[in-house]
Protein backbone atom coordinates (compact mmCIF):
# COMPACT_ATOMS: atom_id res chain seq x y z
CA UNK A 1 0.00 0.00 0.00
CA UNK A 2 1.13 3.57 -0.49
CA UNK A 3 2.20 5.93 1.92
CA UNK A 4 0.00 8.73 2.77
CA UNK A 5 0.38 12.47 3.12
CA UNK A 6 0.14 12.84 7.23
CA UNK A 7 1.06 16.51 7.51
CA UNK A 8 3.35 19.25 5.99
CA UNK A 9 5.77 21.45 7.93
CA UNK A 10 6.79 24.89 8.12
CA UNK A 11 9.56 26.40 9.99
CA UNK A 12 8.91 29.69 11.68
CA UNK A 13 9.89 31.99 14.04
CA UNK A 14 7.01 33.04 15.17
CA UNK A 15 5.38 29.57 15.17
CA UNK A 16 1.91 31.31 16.77
CA UNK A 17 1.85 33.90 14.04
CA UNK A 18 2.23 31.75 11.67
CA UNK A 19 -0.16 29.16 12.53
CA UNK A 20 -2.82 31.96 13.03
CA UNK A 21 -2.21 33.05 10.07
CA UNK A 22 -2.77 30.10 8.19
CA UNK A 23 -5.99 28.85 10.32
CA UNK A 24 -7.06 32.22 8.88
CA UNK A 25 -6.21 31.31 5.07
CA UNK A 26 -7.82 28.07 5.49
CA UNK A 27 -10.70 28.75 7.90
CA UNK A 28 -8.57 25.74 10.14
CA UNK A 29 -7.96 25.14 13.96
CA UNK A 30 -4.91 24.30 15.93
CA UNK A 31 -5.37 20.84 16.95
CA UNK A 32 -2.27 20.40 19.22
CA UNK A 33 0.42 22.82 20.33
CA UNK A 34 3.16 22.20 22.25
CA UNK A 35 6.69 24.10 22.97
CA UNK A 36 8.34 24.28 19.49
CA UNK A 37 4.94 22.80 17.42
CA UNK A 38 1.61 24.17 16.62
CA UNK A 39 -0.07 21.71 14.50
CA UNK A 40 -3.53 22.88 12.47
CA UNK A 41 -5.64 20.86 10.53
CA UNK A 42 -9.18 21.15 8.60
CA UNK A 43 -12.13 21.33 11.20
CA UNK A 44 -13.25 18.37 10.56
CA UNK A 45 -9.44 17.00 11.45
CA UNK A 46 -9.01 14.70 8.30
CA UNK A 47 -5.56 15.30 6.73
CA UNK A 48 -2.99 16.17 6.09
CA UNK A 49 -2.48 19.03 8.50
CA UNK A 50 -0.15 21.62 9.10
CA UNK A 51 3.13 21.79 11.41
CA UNK A 52 4.36 24.75 12.08
CA UNK A 53 7.90 23.99 14.11
CA UNK A 54 10.40 26.63 15.78
CA UNK A 55 13.44 27.44 14.67
CA UNK A 56 16.06 29.43 15.69
CA UNK A 57 16.68 31.07 12.11
CA UNK A 58 14.24 33.12 9.39
CA UNK A 59 14.26 32.00 5.49
CA UNK A 60 17.03 32.57 3.28
CA UNK A 61 16.15 31.58 0.54
CA UNK A 62 12.73 30.65 -1.93
CA UNK A 63 10.81 28.07 -0.48
CA UNK A 64 11.19 24.49 -2.68
CA UNK A 65 7.96 23.36 -1.46
CA UNK A 66 4.77 26.07 -1.27
CA UNK A 67 1.13 25.83 -1.24
CA UNK A 68 -1.13 27.09 -4.53
CA UNK A 69 -4.83 28.40 -3.09
CA UNK A 70 -7.69 28.82 -5.11
CA UNK A 71 -11.01 31.14 -4.03
CA UNK A 72 -13.61 29.13 -3.15
CA UNK A 73 -17.40 31.12 -2.87
CA UNK A 74 -15.61 34.38 -3.89
CA UNK A 75 -14.08 35.80 -7.08
CA UNK A 76 -9.77 35.36 -7.17
CA UNK A 77 -9.83 39.28 -6.66
CA UNK A 78 -12.04 39.35 -3.34
CA UNK A 79 -9.64 36.12 -1.94
CA UNK A 80 -6.31 38.19 -3.05
CA UNK A 81 -7.40 41.74 -0.81
CA UNK A 82 -8.94 38.86 1.68
CA UNK A 83 -5.07 37.72 2.04
CA UNK A 84 -3.35 40.68 1.88
CA UNK A 85 -5.88 41.81 4.58
CA UNK A 86 -4.91 38.68 6.46
CA UNK A 87 -0.92 39.89 6.33
CA UNK A 88 -0.06 38.18 3.05
CA UNK A 89 2.34 40.21 1.33
CA UNK A 90 3.02 39.82 -2.69
CA UNK A 91 6.14 38.26 -3.47
CA UNK A 92 8.88 38.47 -6.42
CA UNK A 93 10.19 35.05 -7.00
CA UNK A 94 11.14 35.50 -11.13
CA UNK A 95 7.70 35.03 -11.98
CA UNK A 96 7.28 37.29 -14.51
CA UNK A 97 4.34 39.73 -15.57
CA UNK A 98 2.42 37.73 -17.78
CA UNK A 99 1.65 34.60 -15.11
CA UNK A 100 -1.77 33.49 -14.64
CA UNK A 101 -1.38 33.50 -10.66
CA UNK A 102 -0.17 35.88 -7.74
CA UNK A 103 2.74 35.16 -5.40
CA UNK A 104 2.59 36.34 -2.10
CA UNK A 105 4.31 35.12 1.23
CA UNK A 106 3.02 34.55 4.53
CA UNK A 107 4.02 36.59 7.77
CA UNK A 108 7.44 34.84 7.92
CA UNK A 109 8.42 34.86 3.85
CA UNK A 110 7.62 31.88 2.78
CA UNK A 111 5.91 32.04 -0.43
CA UNK A 112 2.46 30.64 -2.06
CA UNK A 113 0.46 31.34 -5.11
CA UNK A 114 -3.20 32.51 -5.42
CA UNK A 115 -4.33 30.70 -8.94
CA UNK A 116 -6.16 32.89 -11.40
CA UNK A 117 -9.45 30.84 -11.54
CA UNK A 118 -11.73 29.75 -8.33
CA UNK A 119 -12.78 26.34 -7.74
CA UNK A 120 -16.79 27.54 -9.15
CA UNK A 121 -14.82 28.66 -12.13
CA UNK A 122 -12.54 24.85 -12.76
CA UNK A 123 -16.36 23.32 -11.71
CA UNK A 124 -17.73 25.57 -14.98
CA UNK A 125 -14.95 24.83 -17.51
CA UNK A 126 -15.19 20.79 -16.20
CA UNK A 127 -18.89 20.68 -16.38
CA UNK A 128 -19.37 20.03 -12.80
CA UNK A 129 -21.50 23.33 -11.98
CA UNK A 130 -24.50 24.98 -14.58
Amino acid sequence: MPSQLASLAIDAIRPRVVADFWCAVLDWQVVDEDTDIISIAPRDETSPSIDVIAVPEGKTVKNRLHFDLRADGVSTGEELERLLALGAVRADVGQGQDVSWVVLADPEGNEFCLLSRSVQDLEREQGLQP
